[in-house]
């Protein structure tokens, strides 16, 4: 069986928080009718037992898949594409692929294209991925879904060659890995280590971490030792890193627990804890400060003010699992990836922010995960 849908089976049959309970669902938000797109939207979203990669067009005319190709080497098992990540000039696309022999690979394409440029061998099953600002690196998360229960690592990938400059070992399956606006920080979360990571991307080095267990939320300096998994039991279950707009906070969402953890990058301390919907997953946010949260268990999506830790809306979603999310620069549409179940399709759901509302969905190949915007254009009508 892909390794990710046995990680994503464990995640499913978490039971709802420590108490069995996970936060009541908001009441739906009373918002202006959503208004017709008045531009094409273009997203990227890789379908992880398909070994597809899709271009997916909305617009006034509606979403459609405008291409997508396949990903791989192996023609005859899964080779499970997992992240994605568009460089900051549009030029060119990144996609994380989870299996190999032994190992999996990043692989770099030409945007809007079927063109492989160049791909390169990264550790046990690389999964999340992002990009510095400036386009020069991308860090993937070496998840191991498949491997021991021991620490792994992120791998730092220069991309105008595609070669990995270094392997930095942080702790127990890494994922979730997001850059701060400024460049300067790299940031994820060890699902079964309950632990936050930072790397300064300066020294391609950890800096601090922060254990984000309730009750035992506490800040260290340098880089976490390795320890026997016989000695923890998650509480937590780490699964996404969010740096908010400015910085100052890092969102962490607690699949297990179903809260997401505030921690203060200035002073490294625990800044709020707030609840979410059961199997919080991935996290996005607005440029205008709103949270989004895909829940994996509960077949949503929440909109949060993070400052107060209120959620301004929940939003059912067409299928179960859901699994990332992407805004639009314009603050205009978050785009939500679902896995699905078994045969069943993926799909990709978009949510007008403005009304808090779901305006179109459209069917996948099964298991959509990693999932980023490329560009707006005029419509295609």
């Amino acid at each position: 069986m892909n390794a990710c849908l046995l990680l994503c089976t464990l995640l499913l049959l978490i039971p709802g928080g420590a108490s069995g309970q996970a936060s009541a669902p908001a009441p739906q938000p009373s918002a202006p009718s959503p208004q017709p797109p008045t531009q094409d939207y273009l997203v990227y979203v890789v379908c992880e037992s398909a070994d597809r990669v899709l271009l997916i067009r909305f617009g006034p005319a509606g979403p459609r898949i405008e291409s997508q190709m396949r990903i791989g080497l192996m023609p005859t098992d899964i080779n499970g594409p997992h992240g994605v990540a568009v460089s900051p000039d549009k030029q060119y696309l990144y996609v994380s692929v989870g299996h190999g022999r032994p190992d999996g690979s990043v692989w770099k394409y030409k945007a809007g294209t079927d063109q492989v440029i160049k791909y390169t061998s990264l550790g046990l099953f690389p999964a999340t991925t992002d990009i510095t600002p400036d386009g020069n690196f991308i860090y993937v998360a070496n998840a191991n879904f498949h491997g021991d229960m021991v620490p792994s690592s992120i791998s730092v990938v220069a991309t105008d060659q595609m070669i990995e400059v270094k392997r930095i070992p942080t702790c127990t399956m890494p994922h979730g890995s997001r850059i701060n606006h400024a460049g300067t920080k790299h940031y994820s979360a060890c699902m079964m280590d309950d632990m936050l990571v930072e790397i300064d991307t300066k020294k391609f080095a950890v800096d601090r971490y922060f254990m984000l267990a309730p009750g035992k939320e506490m800040g260290m300096t340098g880089a976490p030792g390795a320890h026997s998994m016989a000695d923890h039991k998650p509480s937590c279950t780490p699964t996404w890193a969010q740096p908010s707009n400015d910085g100052s906070t890092i969102y962490v969402a607690c699949n297990q627990s179903n809260k997401i953890v505030a921690v203060n990058t200035d002073t490294w301390t625990l800044a709020r804890r707030f609840p979410a919907a059961n199997g919080v997953y991935n996290l996005a946010m607005t440029h205008d400060g709103r949270l989004i949260a895909t829940n994996k268990r509960s077949q949503s999506v929440s909109i949060f003010d993070p400052v107060s830790g209120k959620e301004l809306a929940r939003i059912p979603t067409k299928r179960k699992v859901v699994h990332g999310a992407v805004v639009t620069p314009d603050d205009r549409y978050a785009f939500i990836s679902v896995e699905g179940i078994g045969d069943e399709p993926g799909t990709v759901e978009v949510i007008d922010l403005a009304s808090m509302r779901t305006v179109a969905t459209i069917d996948t190949p099964p298991q959509a995960a990693g999932i980023d915007f490329w560009k707006t254009e005029a419509s295609k009508q």
